[in-house]
């Protein structure tokens, strides 16, 4: 007996990509997006709040589709965790799934993983989260190694440096900041100091687009992107952030992210920041300290050919279904 497969064009309505967001200043990103997607003749379908429970409903009863989907909303917003759970259940391809979300996000997993592979990491300690262990297990030798000032950073909160304490000098320091969160485990770092090239701080925050890699500098003090330029890449010998980007994209399994890359007076890439797995795509047309206008539209020719790439690998694999049947 032969088993009914619903393809594609089975369904009412199928779009490529869905692209679900909540973020206003998500706007011209999704917009830019949408139009570099219907230039790689592929279909676009966004999810806002507007009509979220709708495409919820649609999905359910099987009147609509997606190749692939791209979560910007679920984090911040409750009110998409439903749909993103059944796109989930529904093993629809994720820009970014959330279960290697989940495990790359977690600071703590990703310090032992990246060092594990030969990436310099800042010297990190690790404690535990204090509703496990109330006492600090820490020595004044062990804050001696990290110098001062040094960093705190919760493991696993993630957007905008949220619970981040950059200039810690104390034990003190420590104690009351992992008592803010209080069910995760805490990173004590040392504090990178950059090396300055052509006057400019050599700190870069790198997006990994679907195998690409784009690099950035990015001032950490602040928080001003310029693009990597290539003959920049070839006088400083930068092109060591692309294997360093890739490495932590093959540890993450993650599609898009970026991640912060610190290059030291001795020659030394350092990443400091593993991945941010929702970058912030505000236009630096419209945002000062937003990102270039021509990167943003690289990243979106980048997510547009993943889509079409997705598109093909699905056909070809029903195909070869219904040749087996």
């Amino acid at each position: 007996m032969k088993t009914n497969i619903i393809t594609p064009t089975e369904v009412s309505d199928h779009y490529d990509i869905a692209v679900a967001w909540d973020w206003e200043f998500d706007r011209a990103f999704v917009a830019l997006l949408e139009a570099q997607v219907h230039a790689h003749a592929c279909t676009f379908y966004s999810v806002s709040h507007h009509n979220v429970h709708e495409t919820l409903r649609s999905l359910q009863k099987g009147t609509l589709s997606f190749g692939s989907f791209l979560d910007r909303a679920s984090d911040a917003d409750d009110s998409f965790l439903p749909l993103m759970r059944h796109a989930k259940k529904s093993e629809i391809p994720f820009i970014n799934h959330p279960d290697d979300i989940h495990r790359a996000i977690d600071k703590a997993t990703m310090h032992l993983e990246v060092i594990t592979r030969g990436i310099h990491s800042p010297y990190t300690i690790i404690i535990s989260p204090y509703n496990k262990k109330t006492e600090v297990d820490l020595s004044l030798t062990d804050l001696a190694r990290l110098g001062r000032p040094f960093i705190i950073k919760p493991a696993n909160t993630t957007g905008g440096g949220i619970g981040v304490i950059t200039g810690a000098e104390t034990l003190k320091d420590v104690i009351e900041s992992r008592q803010h969160h209080k069910n995760d485990k805490y990173l004590l770092q040392e504090k990178i100091a950059p090396a300055y090239l052509n006057g400019r701080r050599a700190w870069f925050r790198v997006f990994h687009v679907a195998g690409s890699v784009i690099p950035c500098w990015w001032d950490d003090e602040t928080h001003l992107y310029y693009p990597v330029t290539r003959d920049e890449s070839a006088a400083h010998g930068l092109a060591r952030l692309h294997s360093i980007t890739r490495t932590i994209a093959a540890i993450a399994l993650l599609q898009f992210f970026s991640t912060e890359i610190a290059l030291t007076d001795r020659g030394t890439f350092v990443v400091v920041d593993y991945v941010n797995d929702i970058c912030d795509m505000r236009l630096q047309s419209r945002h000062p300290d937003g990102v270039p206008d021509n990167v943003v539209r690289a990243i979106c020719i980048r997510l547009a050919r993943y889509v079409r790439t997705l598109r093909k690998e699905k056909r070809q694999h029903l195909a070869g279904i219904q040749q087996e049947m």
